[in-house]
């Protein structure tokens, strides 16, 4: 359509006002074929809907919205119909996500239970690195809990672990439980939901060495318990032949089992942009598919017999597929590899139906499939730069192969093909380097400056040797000979180690950044996604909403003072530098840690702790601590003894207790009630003498995964007990928070 009908009558009524909207109708309607690459982006653009609506909404709301918008495209036509199109997609994409929660439904520990006795199914078993596993139980019987309140799964932390622990037995151990953890700081990591759409009711810690129980019958026919067990054979043969951190990364990148890996081995591969080598996602799956590809058509054409009679390469193709799915099912189906053995299926069944493969429809089905499946997933930072990379290399590749007009004899030769595979190692990381910058920027507040140097050393050891010895050791497996490519592996890992811990080691390897908005976020991902998917040249577009993101990175307020969720951490920025002073509690390091990456502050949680020796604008004795902040004084009060004075002339006052009767001095008071019901407190001193007070509780909204928050007990404090001896109060659900329960922090599967 060029303007005739409706437009055009408009068109020459209205003269050149409705020009410049002619012209962008004529353009989306020629490109209307590229249009389906940008349906799993108005899909998760309905997902991402349905996460940021406070309130949970009720199912027959989103079925109406759908139904709706799906009856307005089917009566469009031309430019009408790819809006309503894409609405009705969007409107797909929120209903699809509703529909998920329902699905995964199941009852969540209201609060901390324990000791208590907890008898399941084992459905994982993950070695942790530093001493004992951590068990996934299908639960059975948890004791005082009535059947219809028993969480589906929980995870605990086992110190002692039961040697020959198996997925499918039935165990019984007694252990300390309580409700998954919500984000550390308004607007941060959500664990919470993500253990609703794992089922994960409850997580803690054991108290006693599991046991097994005989009485009742193990679950070791189930596909899921067979499939987890021969994971876990594969990755003891592994660890038995090659002990160490090498075993450990093998086993890594066999079976995807990443517990065994030091987190010094860990932060040495993170900071140096190396992490995505040891998560399982296209980088591996390409190497392994391809690899048996490639060795079935070579021996098939070892035969002339059968290579100039039968399609040996539909052949090789068929073999490579059925690999590949062998390999995502040992590896352990994290979103990546799902993603990337979609992709290589597709690639596969091109080859098997005579039809070309267009890389970049392949990555939106992929990604569409994906996103159905599992709507969660757009919520995951493995997901999400998983995508952002692969998206961003297949639009690279593709316009260099449209302006390449190098000779086809310079690339055929030794010296050609050299400087490709070396210079398309330096192309790809620095691309991929740039499309996940911000989203490491948003999540992970870091970035790394030497990527491409580690990339450019250790991708071609990891391709060359590491993951064809890897391919080798599962065919030797069998025969009890996988000793010998182990051998070769290990290896090739020493050299990526210490390359990592090398890198790592450099002076400014990794630059800290502070958080920026949400707006700034998605601005840049939109302009990238422009960038990357309009085929024309007004793609160059996606470079201003990039820009504009860009510039407006800096613009999150800081806050002024943080108080967790039970009072017992609390961070104020005193002092001329302007950064945190932190007075902490056991057991308050994991909370800390996501304070300071979010504050863009590279110091330890050591460091930022308050210490006599370095006050740093604070003062602290046995009863409370004070400090000054923007010329307000913030009293956190440890002891009742402090409260007649502190309440008389703070401006802000924390509290562990609840507030008592008479405290009405202070104009901001953060007591009991309001940390364990609302979460973490970020409190903004304004300028014009104001003070803003932001919760978890107001982030999150009402939702499955955070219902309305209950009232809490009061603690009983004893007025006459003596001051303590320390600062900071002890914390009493500690023992149970991210860190001591093993939840790791939730670091990402990157391309």
């Amino acid at each position: 359509m060029t303007g005739e009908g409706v437009y055009g009558a408009q068109e020459g009524a209205l003269g050149p006002r409705l020009a410049p909207f002619a012209r962008l109708r004529d353009t989306l309607e020629t490109e209307r074929e590229h249009w389906f690459v940008f349906q799993p982006v108005f899909f998760g653009l309905g997902i991402g809907t349905y996460f940021a609506i406070p309130v949970e909404p009720p199912l027959w709301t989103v079925i109406a919205v759908l139904v709706l918008a799906g009856l307005a495209y089917a009566g469009s036509r031309g430019f009408l119909a790819i809006v309503l199109g894409m609405v009705a997609v969007a409107a797909a994409g929120c209903a699809v996500a509703k529909l998920r929660t329902e699905y995964v439904r199941a009852p969540v520990l209201e609060k901390r239970v324990g000791p208590v006795q907890v008898t399941g199914t084992v459905v994982l078993v993950e070695p942790m690195a530093k001493r004992g596993q951590r068990l996934t139980l299908s639960v059975i019987a948890i004791e005082g809990l009535a059947a219809e309140r028993l969480p589906e799964r929980v995870r605990i932390r086992a110190m002692k672990p039961l040697a020959g622990l198996k997925p499918g037995d039935a165990v019984r151990v007694r252990a300390t439980l309580a409700p998954p953890s919500g984000p550390a700081l308004p607007a941060g990591y959500d664990f919470a939901r993500t253990a609703w759409y794992q089922g994960l009711g409850g997580v803690g810690f054991s108290l006693g060495l599991p046991e097994q129980v005989a009485e009742l019958p193990a679950a070791s026919f189930q596909a899921s318990a067979v499939i987890a067990r021969v994971r876990q054979a594969i990755g003891a043969r592994i660890v038995a032949a090659l002990p160490g951190e090498a075993g450990a990364i093998a086993n890594a990148l066999i079976t995807g089992e990443r517990g065994g890996i030091s987190e010094a081995t860990n932060d040495a591969f993170r900071d140096a942009g190396l992490y995505h080598i040891l998560s399982i996602s296209g980088l591996h799956m390409v190497i392994m598919a391809g690899a048996v590809f490639y060795a079935v058509r070579l021996v098939l054409a070892c035969f002339p017999s059968i290579a100039l009679r039968y399609p040996i390469k539909k052949w090789a193709a068929a073999a490579a597929a059925i690999a590949a799915l062998g390999y995502l099912l040992i590896s352990g189906s994290a979103f990546a590899t799902v993603r990337s053995y979609i992709m290589i299926s597709i690639m596969f069944a091109a080859v098997l139906l005579d039809r070309p493969a267009l890389a970049m429809r392949n990555i939106a089905l992929a990604a569409l499939v994906i996103l159905v499946a599992f709507p969660e997933s757009l919520l995951d930072v493995g997901f999400q730069m998983s995508f952002a990379a692969v998206v961003a290399l297949v639009a690279a590749y593709e316009w260099i192969n449209a302006k390449r007009q190098a000779a086809a004899s310079w690339r055929r030769s030794v010296f050609g093909r050299g400087a490709m595979f070396f210079g398309g190692i330096v192309l790809s990381t620095i691309v991929a380097g740039v499309a996940v910058a911000p989203f490491a920027a948003y999540h992970f507040h870091t970035s790394q400056q030497f990527a491409v140097l580690a990339n450019l050393i250790t991708i071609p050891v990891c391709n060359l040797i590491v993951m064809p010895a890897a391919l080798l050791a599962l065919v030797l497996m069998p025969f009890g000979l996988e000793w010998i490519a182990l051998g070769i592996m290990g290896a090739g890992i020493d050299v990526m180690v210490w390359c990592a811990k090398w890198t790592a080691s450099i002076p400014g390897a990794v630059s800290h950044i502070r958080a920026i908005p949400l707006s700034a976020f998605l601005l840049m991902v939109a302009g990238g996604l422009w960038l990357t998917l309009w085929p024309s040249r007004a793609r160059v577009l996606g470079i201003a909403g990039f820009a504009a993101g860009l510039a407006l990175t800096p613009m999150l307020p800081r806050p002024d003072v943080l108080v967790g969720r039970d009072g017992a951490l609390v961070a104020v920025r005193s002092g001329e530098d302007g950064r945190y002073t932190a007075l902490a509690s056991r057991g308050s390091n994991f909370e800390l840690k996501r304070w300071l990456e979010h504050d863009g502050d590279p110091r330890d949680v050591r460091a930022a702790t308050y210490s006599a020796k370095a006050p740093a604008g604070v003062r602290c004795d046995g009863i409370a601590c004070n400090a000054a902040v923007k010329s307000r004084t913030v009293a956190v009060v440890r002891h009742p003894a402090a409260l007649r004075d502190d309440c008389a002339r703070a401006n802000i006052l924390v509290l562990d207790i609840p507030r008592p009767r008479g405290c009405d001095q202070p104009a901001t008071v953060i007591d009991f009630f309001g940390l364990r019901r609302l979460g973490t407190h970020a409190v903004y001193l304004e300028d014009d003498g104001r003070v803003r007070v932001e919760t978890v509780a107001q982030y999150r909204g009402e939702r499955p995964w955070a219902p309305a928050p209950a009232l809490p007990q009061p603690r009983i404090v004893d007025r006459s007990a003596p001051p303590p001896a320390a600062s900071a109060a002890s914390a009493p659900d500690a023992e149970l928070r991210p860190e001591a329960e093993g939840e790791d922090d939730p670091r990402f599967d990157q391309e």
